[in-house]
């Protein structure tokens, strides 16, 4: 069991300049185990469900992390987790604590799904999560996303990668 390992995300195919293609190798139906895995705590508002602050926040975050070294792209894991209609909660993977920002860690096994599809089918893969972690024996906990592509970066890729992690402990 290796503890706090992210998969690898090959930065060398990004024909965009800003996202790199994802390769789900590494990702789909794994198990992940975190223990005190730092990251960096951030929430946006939402409007039934449609976020409405989430670039300027993610901007700010992750320009924070790079700038103090504890952002690492190779293994970089952002999760999120709509916490109403009204607003999300996100966590960015972090090397080292970062000045100016909410820290928090991770603990836990999380069974890992990739997916495909537009953010509507979200409910859809939430409850597959669910069932594959049910049908494993587990009680299912928190249900995160990790949005591996940009919404303008996923419109020139022609595909929508998502991962999904539900909390297995």
């Amino acid at each position: 069991m290796t503890r706090n390992a992210l998969p690898l995300h090959d930065r060398s195919d990004n024909p965009t300049g800003c996202c790199p293609r994802f390769n789900p190798d590494g990702w789909d139906a794994q198990v992940l185990t975190f223990r005190d895995l730092p990251m960096l705590r951030a929430t946006t508002r939402s409007l039934l469900h449609v976020p409405l602050n989430m670039g300027t926040v993610f901007s700010r975050v992750l320009g924070k992390a790079d700038a103090a070294g504890a952002f690492d792209p190779e293994h970089h894991l952002i999760l999120s987790h709509d916490t109403s209609a009204f607003g999300a909660e996100h966590l960015f993977a972090v090397t080292k604590p970062v000045e100016g920002e909410a820290m928090t860690t991770l603990s836990g096994d999380y069974l890992t799904q990739v997916f495909e599809g537009p953010y509507s089918h979200m409910g859809q893969w939430e409850k597959a999560l669910i069932a594959a972690a049910t049908q494993r024996g587990n009680t299912p906990g928190k249900v995160w996303f990790f949005y591996t592509t940009c919404p303008k970066c996923a419109k020139v890729y022609g595909k929508n990668p998502v991962v999904g992690l539900v909390d297995l402990t």
